[in-house]
């Protein structure tokens, strides 16, 4: 299939999608969406006209001037993907036929293929990293959300809301490394109402709590800290343990990052103390981790037992976990830093940025260039 390039080609096509409005649910710009575009023909091997032709046309199927040829409309369902639906003009929209395909296709196995979905992304994150996966986590959590407004109340559509909050927060952790903080808020925010519809207390402490992340990275700290505590407060002792010693974990980085050793210790205690075997999908926790966790609230506070700890922990990593390594190698040179060991330092910043380039994560890149920049002032 190749999209004619003309732009007159819009005017007896198939039902046009508000391309307007699902640009701004998704916070993209016009370069945004041309971008999302030309993934989407590629995988059928598809030719688009240059980027002026497109933005002509965008601006006329926008304005409501042409509607998008069949081969268009097709091309901009998969782009936002969506299920493309043709009405056949009758009086009712095609109101009718998004119940009837909703009712017919959304069911529990529906739930499992998704979430399976999302699983396999998570273990391809820890791979190869965000860079190569976020327009795949965002159309997933955004086919999912689509599904959840069209079905029927009940548990099947408590189970998709649940779906789609832990697809829409991956997808948020992946804008978040690759450095798109806004684009992260928004995903985290739509993870938080998916969430909220399902009724389920340990993805919304979960979605509520990773978003803050975009505040401490963004020196919001103090906002970050509330938020942190906000999401442990809401969970309290109905969610499993690993969340809450996940909640904790994380409320205790921020409270590192603020320079609060007391309040980030007993955190990271109770993080410990709350630590089981509860199996929950979207949190990988365990005491190896959790042991990292703590090498790196450490390493923010300069506490001289934080080399010992990172040390453990690295030699303790799954070799999967490229991403979680490049933090590990991170915050190790951040420790030796302080211990004023500059070689050691350079080798674990240089170990992480070569971490970090191969999973494309702009989150550690930058923080590795801040230590380099510390490491040069030190021997100067």
């Amino acid at each position: 299939m190749e999209p004619t390039t003309s732009e007159d080609s819009g005017g007896l096509g198939g039902d046009s999608l508000d391309i307007g409005a699902m640009c701004a649910a998704r916070g993209w710009s016009r370069s945004r969406l041309i971008s999302a575009m030309r993934r989407a023909a590629a995988t059928d091997g598809a030719k688009l006209p240059g980027d002026d032709s497109l933005k002509r046309m965008i601006r006329l199927w926008i304005n409501g001037e042409r509607r998008p040829s069949d081969e268009y409309a097709a091309l901009l369902a998969r782009t936002f993907g969506v299920v493309q639906v043709h009405t056949g003009g009758d009086s009712t929209d095609g109101f009718l036929d998004l119940l009837a395909r909703a009712e017919s296709s959304v069911d529990a196995e529906l739930v499992d293929r998704f979430e399976a979905q999302t699983q396999s992304l998570r273990v391809l994150d820890r791979r190869l990293g965000a860079r190569r996966l976020l327009g795949q986590a965002e159309a997933h959590a955004q086919n999912v959300a689509d599904l959840v407004q069209w079905a029927e109340f009940g548990a099947v559509r408590e189970g998709m809301a649940a779906t789609g909050a832990e697809a829409a927060a991956l997808a948020g952790w992946l804008a978040l490394d690759l450095g798109k903080a806004s684009d992260s808020w928004r995903l985290h925010n739509l993870a938080r109402a998916l969430a909220v519809e399902a009724g389920d207390t340990a993805v919304v402490a979960h979605v509520t709590a990773q978003q803050a992340y975009a505040l401490l990275d963004a020196g919001r700290t103090s906002r970050a800290v509330k938020q942190f505590e906000a999401a442990r407060q809401m969970a309290g002792t109905r969610v499993p343990g690993v969340v809450r010693s996940w909640l904790f974990a994380a409320e205790a980085e921020a409270h590192a990052a603020a320079g609060d050793t007391s309040t980030t210790l007993d955190l990271l205690d109770r993080a410990t103390a709350a630590l089981d075997d509860d199996d929950v999908p979207f949190v990988v926790l365990d005491s190896a981790h959790l042991a990292r966790w703590r090498g790196s609230c450490l390493a923010r506070l300069g506490h001289p037992e934080a080399i010992q700890v990172l040390n453990d922990a690295l030699n303790r990593l799954d070799p999967d976990f490229n991403r979680a390594a490049a933090g590990l190698h991170a915050d190790l040179a951040t420790a030796y830093t302080v211990a004023r060991q500059p070689d050691a330092a350079r080798h674990h910043a240089q170990d992480a940025a070569k971490l970090s380039a191969a999973t494309g994560s702009n989150r550690q890149r930058s923080r590795i260039l801040a230590l380099l920049g510390a490491e040069r002032e030190q021997v100067q």
